[in-house]
């Protein structure tokens, strides 16, 4: 054909020519100028050709001081026959390779940066994957560092740990072997719980006592899980030390005596500081991670978890203690609100908690009522949507979200609630975004965000809604970018970015202004506070907060900004503090009974509420109430009355 005097002529049989061409001179030595030397073995190349598949090839030849003659690239590392086939899949898009060299070949596909066939190789072998394979490809996915085929062995394993525990491999694997003496008419937690528990015993004893875990392990370890849930063994007696768990699944350590907070915020923003059991030597990034567990009988579990980077195998056997709590079990202090009263009474005037724990989760106020909605509670990313009901002091269930999903934020805008972004638990961030109707309590989607994030700030403003900062693909940066949503277009666009990266920042609007407040830069939690000007399109710094915070919730009151809670790099904070815009000025105000980060903040009435989070050591289904009249929190129904 001649359109407009034009000859047009595909050849299809030009392409698959011309790179099998290609690849005869490459394996004939032909126009080659790139030399690998793999273990050895020597294989000759075009770079143009590899520098167009491999990053890591790029980069090496585009910093070659002799951009015209042969550059030489030896690895002493990988599999001569996995490159060889990278070489034939970098010329003809082919991967061809034996099933017992798909590792190699994932391998050397990592070092060269080529991630398509990281991800094909991964794929591969999650198909072929059994319960006799399971543990061996888990240690293969945790030495390659890849999170995505960590996940799904690690659901797989989920499943079917029964089957996979009666393989060889797992039979090899170390064991931790716990009787656990419970309290009178005490049971054990669920698994999840259970275990996050063992994990924060495990690391307590490495911590205070200096034992290699490998210690532990040489015998059983007996343990007490008392009345007030904790589980405690003779190490805590002293009451010289506890242990913080935080929702990042990152276990922090604080020594009473004397105070470490400079180390922590050090190990907060240096991804290579360190911290050890008595001598503050070993590495605090090893991998502390629940896994799955099941229950084999009615007092015995088995658990797999990864404790300080080893793959280990948990069995813990519960028995119900023989005489009367022992006399050794140390004294832990209960919140004033509680003291000297019966613990029936406690429980008749505790505001009604949520059916589930939730932390990063989203709530709002909407029609005179509390939604809380999704966050995860160690075990999973949930969906539930609950409503409290401030007169009858109780939560009923609406409609589920679509997506199960935790750190995020919700806003209401034009009458609807709206969700967006998060984590769904199995990827790390979403773009997907609902919407909430009311009156048809149904949730339904929105377009979706032009970037996946999580821990984003949610706001509305000017009837559209805002979407600010939150994590790069990589959850290890924040974000200075800014989304607006048009509920009447659908669409889309761009304000003017953050001064500042920050990711699990508080943002609320108020006075036709929005407000974004404290968050994270990397690890380095902010005290910063930005105020967004719609008229202008502008972000400016005002005065920052008397406490470094991320994982706030905020709410707002008699034009003032109330936010609470949060975490500091080092604990769960209980304090709250006050903005008034018009001395541009914060101060502190009484706090709240429990520590509480990612939780939520919401105004019901003449009241403010706080929902859900994480103390430190679990995960909260329970509410607070604070009263600005007399600057005190409640965990009490009968504050209400206060007015």
């Amino acid at each position: 054909m001649i359109p407009n005097g034009y000859l047009i002529f595909e050849d299809e049989s030009f392409l698959d020519s011309t790179v099998a061409k290609m690849n005869a001179l490459r394996k004939n030595g032909q126009f080659c100028d790139v030399r690998l030397q793999v273990c050895g073995h020597e294989l000759m190349a075009h770079r143009a050709v590899l520098a167009c598949c491999s990053p890591y090839l790029f980069e090496i030849f585009n910093s070659d001081l002799e951009p015209h003659g042969i550059s030489h690239v030896k690895f002493e590392d990988l599999d001569p026959e996995a490159v060889e086939i990278l070489l034939n899949y970098a010329y003809t898009a082919q991967l061809k390779a034996d099933k017992e060299l798909v590792k190699e070949v994932y391998s050397a596909a990592k070092r060269l940066k080529m991630d398509r066939v990281k991800q094909i190789c991964g794929d591969y072998l999650l198909s072929k994957m059994d319960s006799q394979s399971a543990i061996s490809y888990r240690n293969f996915a945790s030495c390659m560092g890849d999170a995505r085929l960590l996940g799904k062995i690690d659901s797989y394993i989920q499943e079917h740990l029964l089957e996979v525990s009666e393989q060889e491999d797992f039979l090899k694997l170390p064991r931790l072997k716990l009787e656990v003496v419970l309290d009178d008419n005490l049971t054990l937690p669920s698994n999840g719980k259970l275990y996050s528990k063992v994990i924060g015993w495990v690391q307590r004893s490495l911590w205070e006592n200096g034992e290699p875990l490998e210690r532990l392990m040489e015998e059983v370890q007996t343990l007490y899980y008392s009345a007030d849930h904790k589980l405690l063994d003779g190490s805590l007696l002293d009451g010289q030390a506890e242990v913080f768990c935080t929702e990042d699944d990152h276990i922090q350590f604080v020594q009473k005596k004397p105070p470490r907070e400079n180390v922590y915020r050090q190990l907060s923003t240096s991804s290579s500081s360190s911290l050890s059991p008595g001598s503050a030597k070993q590495s605090y990034k090893q991998e502390w991670k629940y896994i799955a567990s099941e229950k084999t009988t009615n007092s015995t579990y088995l658990c797999l978890a990864v404790l300080n980077g080893m793959l280990c195998v948990i069995f813990l056997h519960g028995r119900s203690s023989p005489q009367a709590s022992p006399s050794t079990t140390p004294c832990l202090t209960k919140s004033l609100s509680f003291e000297s009263q019966p613990l029936e009474e406690e429980q008749d005037k505790l505001l009604a908690p949520m059916h589930y724990a939730r932390s990063g989760l989203g709530t709002a106020p909407l029609n005179g009522r509390l939604i809380a909605a999704g966050g995860y509670n160690r075990e999973e990313c949930l969906r539930t949507v609950e409503c409290y009901d401030l007169k009858t002091d109780s939560w009923t269930f609406i409609a589920p979200m679509r997506t199960p999903r935790a750190r995020f934020q919700m806003a209401v805008l034009m009458g609807q609630l709206y969700v967006m972004g998060g984590s769904n638990g199995h990827s790390d961030e979403l773009s997907c975004g609902e919407t909430y109707k009311p009156n048809a309590d149904e949730w339904s989607q929105v377009p979706e965000l032009r970037t996946n994030r999580c821990n984003a700030g949610v706001c509305s403003l000017n009837n559209k809604l805002f979407v600010v900062g939150g994590s790069d693909p990589c959850g290890q940066k924040g974000l200075k970018n800014c989304d607006v949503f048009d509920p009447v277009s659908k669409a889309w666009t761009s304000c003017a970015p953050l001064n500042i990266r920050r990711h699990q920042a508080a943002v609320c609007e108020l006075d036709g202004f929005m407000y974004v407040i404290g968050g994270a830069e990397s690890w380095n939690c902010l005290n910063s506070v930005e105020r967004y000007n719609p008229e202008n399109n502008t972000w400016t710094l005002i005065a920052p907060m008397n406490i470094a915070r991320r994982g706030a919730g905020v709410a707002v009151y008699e034009h003032k900004l109330f936010v609470v809670g949060g975490f500091d790099g080092s604990h769960a904070l209980r304090c709250v503090e006050v903005y008034d815009p018009s001395r541009n000025e914060w101060r502190m105000l009484g706090s709240m009974n429990s520590p509480r980060s990612n939780a939520g903040a919401a105004v019901l009435g003449d009241m403010i509420y706080a929902v859900g989070g994480f103390d430190g050591n679990d995960f909260l289904n329970s509410i607070e109430a604070y009263n600005p009249k007399t600057d005190e929190w409640s965990p009490c129904a009968d504050v209400s009355n206060n007015s």
